[in-house]
């Protein structure tokens, strides 16, 4: 294997360009911490949308050299997706374009893994994680993790889902100053039972009444675009429109 970027062994194509493309600072910079209290913050989603504005916003602030950000969608179609080594090495990648001391964590488990010979386990994966995120002198770090309902939960023991879930407690328990934690997820009793007792800020869009309007409307449109439609009468339209929006359930 020719790079620890295959060694590592997840990320795909399109995300890799993306990394090329985004315009990283060298560790050397000088950065700041913007604020000093641990912020890890979940998100009953219902789609994209918010944790797309987030990564925008934070997106921001690191092509300012305020901070670091990595993101992860999951996503059950996909293989590289789906499980705890999908969600590392994609974190791993990330980052160290981001700072030369966390492409030096990196650089070095590759040599300690025979140039990418052996494959590191998911443990040894995870520590490297821990240790390039308590590196001290950086500016704050913010890894989203999108969809984490999408993440296998299969009967074994323990389930992909269930390592991702340990993962993230024992990051927001390590209480490293510097590291933001966002998850969304739909509310499944599995993942409310981990991260309700750790986070600090939790919005749920299933509550907002904006999210029920938008997906009215979106009904609205297909029901009265659709050429199939057309005959229907309006009373049987409105009736659709009525059952899909409550069928929904802000999804």
């Amino acid at each position: 294997m020719g790079s620890w970027e295959t060694f590592v062994n997840v990320i795909p194509l399109n995300l890799f360009q993306r990394l090329k493309n985004f315009r990283f600072r060298s560790g050397c910079r000088q950065e700041r911490t913007l604020v000093r209290k641990t912020f890890h913050i979940h998100i009953w989603r219902s789609h994209r949308v918010g944790s797309s504005t987030i990564i925008g916003d934070i997106d921001g602030m690191r092509e300012a050299g305020l901070a670091s950000l990595a993101f992860f969608y999951f996503d059950f179609r996909e293989d590289q997706k789906k499980d705890l080594r999908g969600l590392l090495s994609s974190l791993l990648v990330q980052l160290c374009h981001q700072s030369d001391s966390y492409s030096d964590i990196l650089s070095k488990l590759y040599s300690e893994h025979a140039k990418g010979l052996r494959h590191p386990s998911d443990e040894v994966l995870a520590e490297c994680l821990k240790d390039l995120l308590k590196l001290p002198g950086h500016a704050p770090v913010y890894l989203i993790v999108d969809a984490l309902d999408e993440c296998s939960n299969t009967s074994s023991i323990p389930s992909p889902r269930d390592e991702v879930l340990n993962l993230i407690e024992e990051l927001i328990k390590s209480e490293i100053p510097h590291l933001r934690v966002c998850v969304t997820s739909r509310p499944e009793t599995d993942i409310k039972d981990v991260l309700d007792p750790l986070v600090l800020h939790t919005v749920s869009l299933h509550d907002e009444s904006g999210q029920n309007r938008d997906i009215e409307e979106y009904i609205k449109s297909v029901i009265n675009t659709d050429k199939k439609n057309k005959m229907w009468k309006a009373a049987d339209k409105q009736l659709v429109i009525y059952v899909l929006t409550r069928k929904a359930d802000g999804m």
